[in-house]
Parts: C-alpha cells; structure tokens; sequence
C-alpha cells in the first residue's frame, strides 16, 4: 500500500500518514486500482493529486467509481472540476445521477483555447490599464487572476496566470527599482473606546477576549449547519429513495425556516448546564430567522410535577426568549402508538421478555424474541397496551445496533402510573430513544442541537425516521458546560436538600436557574457567561468566578447603589450643624450623574462599620483612628474622633466625633459608608458550597460529595443597617451596596424586615482559588 501511494506521487511521509487513516486509505486504495486498469500502472502526480482529493473529500464511497471512472478518461482533468463534481453529487444523493447535468455542472467536454484565455486576459488588462501604469507591479495581480477565471470558468489557472504575467510584462516593460520596494501598508483605524467593548471567550479553560456576542457566534456556526431542506448533506445521513420528496414536503411545511427545540425533562430544576441549551436552541433560531419550541419529554410519569414544568418555563422566559410554542411529547402519543404498531408491521419492531437487568450493560445476551413473527409481537404489543402485562415483564425493542455497541433499544415499557395529562389512558409509555426523533419530525425541526452525550444515539435518531418513512431532521451535539465548586444532578440535590445542607433546588449557594435567580445573577450575565464560553463542541468545565465576573459587569450597569453597614456601630456627631436630620442626595450611579438620585437622611446619629475604625493606626490604614479623620461618603463633611465609649468589658459600644465640611477641612485619607435612621435588615453572605473542585471526583474527595461541604457556605447577618432608600424595594431588585458588593432582596422579606442575599463581592477575593 505504502509503494502504491507514492507510486501516484505522495510523499512517503504523506503516503504513511494515510495509511494510518483506514476509511480514507481504503477509498484511495480503491481509487487508484480502478485508475490503474484504465491507465496502466504508471499514473501521472497530476492524476494522483485528484485521485487523493476525491478520496478525501468524497462524503458519500458510493459515487466512488463513478468519479474516478471521469479522473482516468481525462475528462475532468482540474482541482475545479473535481470541486464542481464533488459538489454535485453531494447535491444529488439519489441514483442514478443526471450524467449530462452532472457533465455541464463540471465542465466536460468543455475546451477553452489559447486563443480564447488571450482575449480573455487581453479584456481584463484593458478594463484596469489605468490603474496598472499607475500602480504598476504594485497593483493587485491576483484582481486580474480573478476577473480572467470567472470569464473562462473552466480554464486551467495556471495557464491564465502565465498569460497575465506575459501581458503585464508588455505593457509595464521590466520591473525597476522601484518596483521591488515594499507598498507601505496603510495605517489601520483606531477603534474609538465604544467600539472595543470586547466579550470574553474561553480557550483551553482560560478567558482571553473575543469581540463576538453569542447571536454573532451562531451565525458562524450556521456555516457548519446544514441549511435547512439540505439535511442531506450533513455527513452521516442517511438518505433513501423516499428522502428528496419528504425533505420538499417539509420545505412547503416550513417555509424554509430554521426551526429549533428546548425539549426538558421535567423531573427537576434547570441548571446553569441547560443554560448553554437555551441560548443555543433559542439563540440559533433567533440568529437565523427561526423559531424554537419549547417541548417537554414527559414520557416518564413517576417523576414529573408539576412544580417543574412551571418552573422550566419561567426560567427559560427569566432568560429572555419566547417559545415559538410550547408542546409535551405527550401531545403526540396516539401519533406515536399508531407508528409503533406500523414499525411491528414493517418487521423492524418486536415484543420481549427480557429483564431490564438482563439487557443492561454493553454485552447483554442477544434477545430470544427477535424473530417471533409480526402477528405475534402486535396481539403482544396490544396486550401491552391493555395492561395484561406487569412491569417489567414486556417491552417493545426496536432492531438496530446504536453507534456504541448496544442492540434493539426499547421503545415502549409497560407502567402502571397515571399521567398528569393523559391520566390512566396508557399503561405503556415510549422512551426518549423512540419519542425524541419522532416529535422532532412532527415538529419540523430543522435543527435537533443536543450535548454529546447522546451521539451514540444519533444512528437510531436516523433509523427510526427512515424505517418509518417520515421526514427526518439532523442532529448536531455540541459540548456540554459544567462549573466546578457544584453539582447539579437532581438525585445529589435532592440529597443536599434531604440533609439539610441547603434550603431547596433555589438555595443561593446551588447552580440552578432558579438558585441563581434567587441569588441575584441577573439573567443578562448569564447569557453572557454562556457566550463567553462559546459554542464548543468539546465539554468546558469552568471556575465560577468567571460567571461572577460577568455578573459583576452587568450589575455595575444595572443595579443602583446604595449604603448598607453589616457590623454597625454607633456615632454620635457632637457638633452637628442642623437642630434636624439634614436631606443628602446620593446619586443612584456615580458615574453617571443623569441616571438620578436618591435621598438619604442624615442625621446627629450615624452607624458606621466596626472595620472602618481602630484605635491604633497600623502603617497603611487609612480610615477612622484618633488622629486620623475620614470623610463621609457623599455627606459633604469630615468626622474626626472625640472620645471613644466603651462597656465594662472593655467592647467599644459608641464613637464620639466633630464633623466639619469638607471644603473647610484638610482633605482625608479615606471615605467610608454610613447609615442614618435606617432599616434593619438581614443579610445572608454566600461562600462556596464544596470545599473542592470536584466534589464527585473519589479520587479528590474519597468520602463523598457530602462530607466534602464548606462549613462556611453561609454566614447571616442578622443586625444589619441599610439606609432607608430602599423600603420599597421588591423580591429580586438588585443594588450595589457601596464597598460591601452586589445584593439581591430575597423573597423571605417582610413587612419590616428586609432580607438580602449577597450576589458577589464588588472584586474578586484573591485569596480563592
């Protein structure tokens, strides 16, 4: 093999690296055999150059020979003319092919004389004499290469590149001096500041900057995609006699429209993983023109609520996108009885009766039903259906072998537990390896997105649409997006809740949407975050600080500020200017004054955090000690310490200070926040759930997830102070607390007592990891 592949002018060394590639080896293999009998042994490198690249490039070995068969009786004899045929056949998967079509399409027979490429050139020389004299060989060659080929499609590139470079030459005459000097490149634009807003993409697990937004990413994945009607050809699909007329049927169906789906589970919480699933499902269609559905797999009563179904469509919506429509697989039962009974009829379905622990695992024993006659497995199936059979006793398998090995995967099993929907109307019920594909045929979807777990399904995603005879859709998978510090299956969460290590699913130290909505994230940082990350095909696992940072970004924009004091203490200004409380405005985003300002009384009476005063100034403190005054943040004034109160104990109970305007006093060191006449409030401080990085990983917590908990996760604030601008605030409303961080009201507030969950600090603590 090595000598015949470099007998058609490889390398040795390209000649073993194909060796090592067995599906493309043996389609060259193939082809320079058959070009050999019509050639003899000794093939040109020309020759062989095409011969490699149809084996290469070919996606579908069936058009093999008859590609070949044109390569060895010189009748395409071109790079562009093997790029045209293979384009063509990958347009036209049915047999047989049109042969005069297909020899228009790629120029057979065409003849293009030396006299015609002369005229040609000759045309476009003419057309850009002026800028030539000008220019001269500074002037862009390949603009004439370019403009020649495309009025001679088939002409050999090389030959017109010989001919330009005749008729510069006499027209130019010799190249000078000056000539050879280098064009000074032109001086690129500077972006002004706005336009540089660049958004973070990970790479490798690191964040480095990208100036794509996620809609800007999906329209460069569409380049992948397949367009929609064109579902033949993505690689690996397959195509049958029925397929051009179903795909034209869908087309009139759709209108051509890309069309998406978001299809959960709704035996529990999203998570910040299904997150990614949204904003691609519901991106890639709104980044095309599309529409998504919204479709629940209910296919398995036993853990559906309801609580999950609202939930679902809540946090999809929380993250901004409308479902085009919202649809159950159960929508579609009746339709997916009547195709199992037709895929029984057509032989390719039957009744079993092996144990579900028996056809677990990679190598169960072959079924002993396979072959029971048609008749036999439909009275079987009915009987199925009219609950005649326990649980676990019956199934229906369909016959395939999946991509990974596993054969006859089940399409029905037998369950005696009422439907939210349908009620006791079935006691059977389909699985996702039969429901999915073909709800996604009823649907029209254009484009079926999952993670690559389910790639090992995608070879009975096309059986079943085909063995059925129904339009089928593709499948792409795509990476999924995990964070460390977390888990996120609902058995592990409902474990955390049992234990009382969390509250529930939206306790703010968990990753679920509605954890993280409840924590505070607004949901413009999450889409971000999800952009950031990118549209991978391999699985990211990532820190979360990087969803803190964008939190972070979009928070500073979004959530008004505010003074808050977590560990009060009390202030007496002793020579306060006013017989009353003094109006302070306090503008809602310092750095931009327009967007309003809020009042804050201030009065004889301040609270200040216990951090912000030491009765001995180390070297490098720069707030409130004897000595050394500070400035009240937007008051206007300068408090220096008086006397310092303490209890019994020796506890510093209280502050006395004189306060004086600060345009009257030496400018401070510091500013620090203060309340007046409050609101008592709590707060909840959140730290990392999981001591580890990967608290399922045995290796890195031997004992468990569950003894792996941070003892500090939550610390709450029971006494805190917040000034008074936001009594009327409502569950969810965000503020920047001025120096503590970003929080979020919690919905456990009440009339009197407001609770805040701290979202993220205003910086990255260092100190994490």
């Amino acid at each position: 093999a090595l000598g015949l592949f470099t007998g058609i002018g490889l390398s040795e060394a390209k000649a073993r690296e194909t060796l090592r590639n067995g599906a493309l080896s043996a389609l060259l293999r193939r082809a320079v055999l058959q070009a050999r009998s019509a050639l003899g042994p000794a093939l040109d490198k020309a020759t062989g150059t095409l011969l490699y690249n149809t084996a290469a490039r070919l996606k579908d070995p069936k058009h093999l020979g008859f590609l070949v068969g044109y390569i060895a009786r010189r009748e395409i004899l071109t790079d562009l003319q093997l790029s045209a045929a293979l384009e063509y056949v990958r347009n036209h998967p049915l047999e047989p092919l049109d042969v005069p079509d297909f020899e228009r399409a790629c120029g057979v027979g065409v003849c293009i004389t030396p006299e015609q490429i002369e005229e040609a050139v000759e045309a476009v020389i003419t057309k850009h004499r002026a800028e030539l004299l000008a220019e001269r060989y500074h002037f862009n060659m390949g603009l004439l290469m370019g403009e020649a080929r495309n009025r001679l499609q088939w002409a050999d590139g090389k030959t017109i590149k010989n001919e330009v470079d005749l008729q510069v030459l006499h027209l130019l005459g010799p190249k000078t001096e000056a000539d050879l000097e280098k064009k000074p490149k032109a001086a690129k634009a500077r972006l002004a500041p706005a336009e540089k807003q660049k958004v973070a993409v990970v790479e490798n697990g690191d964040m480095g900057t990208e100036t794509q937004s996620l809609l800007e990413q999906l329209r460069g994945e569409a380049l992948k995609f397949h367009k929609p009607g064109e579902n033949y050809k993505t690689e690996g699909y397959v195509v049958t006699p029925n397929t051009m007329a179903l795909l034209k049927q869908h087309l009139t169906i759709t209108g051509g429209q890309v069309r998406t789906r978001f299809p959960p589970e709704p035996n529990g919480i999203l998570h910040i993983g299904h997150a990614k699933a949204i904003n691609f499902n519901f991106g890639y269609a709104k980044a095309n023109g599309g529409v998504c559905f919204l479709r629940y797999d209910d296919t398995n009563p036993e853990k559906e609520e309801e609580k999950y179904f609202t939930a679902i469509r809540e946090m999809v919506e929380w993250l901004g996108y409308q479902p085009y429509a919202v649809t159950h697989a159960s929508d579609y039962f009746d339709q997916l009885y009547t195709w199992a009974l037709e895929l029984i009829r057509r032989g390719q379905a039957y009744v079993c009766h092996q144990r579900v622990e028996e056809i677990k695992g990679h190598n169960p024993p072959p079924s002993p039903w396979r072959d029971r006659p048609v008749e036999e497995s439909l009275l079987l199936f009915e009987d199925m259906r009219k609950g005649k059979f326990g649980e676990g006793e019956a199934t229906l398998r369909m016959k395939l072998v999946m991509e990974d090995g596993k054969m006859d995967p089940v399409a029905y099993r037998v369950k005696f537990t009422p439907h939210h929907r349908t009620g006791d109307k079935w006691c059977i019920y389909p699985t996702y390896d039969y429901t999915h594909c073909l709800c996604d045929s009823i649907e029209h979807i254009t484009h079926s997105l999952c993670t690559k777990e389910f790639q090992a399904r995608r070879s009975s995603y096309f059986w079943l649409c085909n063995a059925l005879d129904v339009y089928c859709p593709v499948q792409w998978e795509y990476g999924r997006l995990n964070l460390l510090y977390t888990v996120v299956s609902k058995r592990k969460i409902i474990r955390l809740v049992e234990t009382g290590a969390v509250r529930d699913w939206d306790d703010p130290r968990l990753f679920t949407l509605t954890a993280l909505r409840r924590r505070g994230f607004p949901p413009e940082a999450i889409n971000n975050f999800c952009a950031r990350v990118g549209v991978t095909v391999a699985q990211v696992t990532m820190e979360p600080h990087l969803l803190e940072a964008c939190a972070r970004e979009v928070l500073n924009e979004q959530a008004p500020r505010a003074m808050a004091v977590l560990e009060p203490l009390k202030v007496t200004i002793t020579n306060f200017p006013a017989p009353k409380a003094l109006e302070v405005l306090v503008p809602n985003f310092p750095a931009d004054e327009s967007r309003g300002f809020h009042k804050v009384p201030f009065n004889q009476t301040i609270y200040i955090e216990e951090t912000d005063f030491r009765e001995e100034a180390d070297k490098g403190y720069k707030r409130l000690a004897p000595g050394q005054p500070v400035g009240l943040r937007h008051a206007g004034y300068v408090i220096t310490i008086q006397n310092v109160i303490k209890d019994i104990s020796g506890n510093i109970t209280e502050l006395e200070v004189i306060c004086t305007k600060s345009d009257m006093a030496e400018k401070p060191k510091a500013f620090i926040h203060w309340v007046s006449e409050p609101l008592a409030c709590e707060v909840r401080l959140y730290e990392r759930l999981f001591l580890h990085k990967n608290p399922e990983d045995p290796l890195e917590v031997p004992g468990g997830f569950l003894s792996d908990l941070n003892p500090d996760s939550l610390r709450v604030v029971h006494n805190a102070l917040v000034d008074s601008s936001v009594h009327s605030a409502r569950p969810f409303d965000k503020f920047q607390f001025e120096r503590l961080g970003y929080f979020s009201v919690d919905p456990d507030s009440e009339e009197g007592k407001m609770v805040f969950n701290r979202t993220v600090t205003l910086k990255e603590d260092p100190g994490k990891a």
